[in-house]
C-alpha cells in the first residue's frame, strides 16, 4: 500500500507541475495583464512609467522565464501578491476554501444520501412504475439549468415566501454557524438538486448489472432473502464504477459551482477564481486552478482506495487477485 501511495504521489506531483506550466501560459497568453489595468486606471502614465512596471512585474521577460521564478517561488511557499484584493495569495485563499468545502460538504453528502437509496430502489424492480418515477426525477435533475434553478430558489424562497436570504454569507455583526447555515441552504440545495439526477442513474445502472452475474443467481438459489442479496452481495461491487464518478464530481463541484456561488453571491472557491481571471489577477487565477487540479488528483486516489476497500480481490498494484 505504501509503495502505490508513493507511485500515485508522485504521479500527481508530475501532472500538478505540467498544470501547472499549461495553466501559467494560458493566463500570459490572456489579452491584457495587470499594468494595462494600472494603464487604463491612469492614462497619465507614460511609455516609461509603463516599461518601469513591467519590469518590475517582470512581464518584460520570456514565458519561460517567468514560469521558472515563479515555480521558485511556490516551492519556497510564496506564491505571489494577489492584485485584486492587496494581500498575499494564501490569505485570500483560505476563507474561500473554507466557505466551499462547506457548501461541497453538505450538497455533496445529501445528493449521496438521496441518488444512491434512489438508484438502489429504481434497479431492484427495473421498468416499474417506482423505476420510471426515479428517472423521471433525475432526469429532470440533471435537465434543469443549475442558473435557471438558483434564480428559481431565489424568487420562491427569498422573494415570494421570504424565508431564505437570497444571498451572501451571514448577517454583519453575527458569526454564529446558525446564521451562516441558513445562508447556505439555497445554495446547498441547488447544488444537491443539479447532481442527485447523475447520481441515480449511475448507481441504478450499476445496480442493474450486478444484478444480472452468477453470484446473484446462485445466492437468490441459497435461499437469502432479497434484502441481504442486495446490501450483502450487490451493493459493494455496484459502488465500485460510482465511486470514479463521485471522485471525479467531487473534484468537478470544487471548481464548477461558479455559477451557483455566483448566482447566490456565496464567496467560495469559484466565484474567486472567476473575478481572478476577469481581473487578470494572475497570481490569484494560477493557484485556484491549480488547487482544483490538486483536488481532483485527490480525489482519484481516494477513490483507488475505496476500490480496495470494496472488492478484497482488487490489489493496490492493479491487479485482480
Amino acid at each position: 500500500m505504501l509503495r502505490f501511495l508513493g507511485e500515485r504521489l508522485i504521479q500527481s506531483a508530475v501532472v500538478l507541475a505540467v498544470m501547472s506550466f499549461v495553466v501559467f501560459a494560458l493566463i500570459g497568453l490572456m489579452p491584457g495583464d495587470p499594468v494595462d489595468m494600472m494603464i487604463s486606471a491612469d492614462p497619465d502614465l507614460t511609455s516609461a512609467d509603463i516599461a518601469k512596471l513591467r519590469e518590475i512585474h517582470g512581464l518584460d521577460r520570456p514565458l519561460a522565464e517567468r514560469y521558472g521564478n515563479w515555480l521558485l517561488a511556490a516551492l519556497q511557499g510564496d506564491f505571489g501578491f494577489s492584485r485584486l484584493f492587496a494581500k498575499p495569495v494564501f490569505d485570500i485563499l483560505g476563507p474561500a476554501l473554507g466557505n466551499t468545502l462547506a457548501l461541497l460538504g453538505i450538497s455533496l453528502t445529501l445528493a449521496l444520501c438521496v441518488g444512491l437509496p434512489l438508484g438502489i430502489w429504481a434497479a431492484v424492480k427495473p421498468y416499474s412504475a417506482r423505476d420510471y418515477a426515479v428517472n423521471l426525477f433525475a432526469f429532470a435533475g440533471i435537465s434543469v439549468p443549475s442558473f435557471w434553478l438558483g434564480l428559481l430558489l431565489i424568487i420562491l424562497f427569498a422573494v415570494i415566501l421570504g424565508w431564505l436570504p437570497a444571498g451572501g454569507l451571514g448577517t454583519p455583526g453575527r458569526d454564529a454557524w446558525t446564521d451562516k447555515l441558513i445562508y447556505l441552504v439555497l445554495p446547498a440545495t441547488s447544488l444537491t438538486l443539479a447532481s442527485v439526477g447523475g447520481h441515480t442513474r449511475y448507481m441504478r445502472a450499476s445496480m442493474l448489472e450486478t444484478l444480472r452475474q452468477d453470484y446473484i443467481r446462485t445466492a437468490r438459489a441459497k435461499g437469502l432473502t432479497e434484502r441481504r442479496v442486495v446490501l450483502g452481495h450487490a451493493l459493494r461491487n455496484a459502488l465500485i464504477p460510482v465511486t470514479t464518478i463521485i471522485a471525479l464530481d467531487f473534484g468537478t463541484l470544487f471548481s464548477g459551482a461558479l455559477i451557483t456561488e455566483t448566482i447566490f453571491a456565496y464567496p467560495g472557491m469559484g466565484k474567486l477564481t472567476f473575478d481572478a481571471v476577469m481581473g487578470n489577477d494572475f497570481n490569484l487565477a494560477l493557484v485556484c486552478l491549480l488547487l482544483a487540479t490538486l483536488v481532483t488528483l485527490a480525489g482519484n486516489i481516494l477513490a483507488d482506495l475505496a476500490y480496495a476497500w470494496l472488492d478484497p480481490r482488487i490489489g493496490f498494484e492493479g491487479k485482480i487477485q
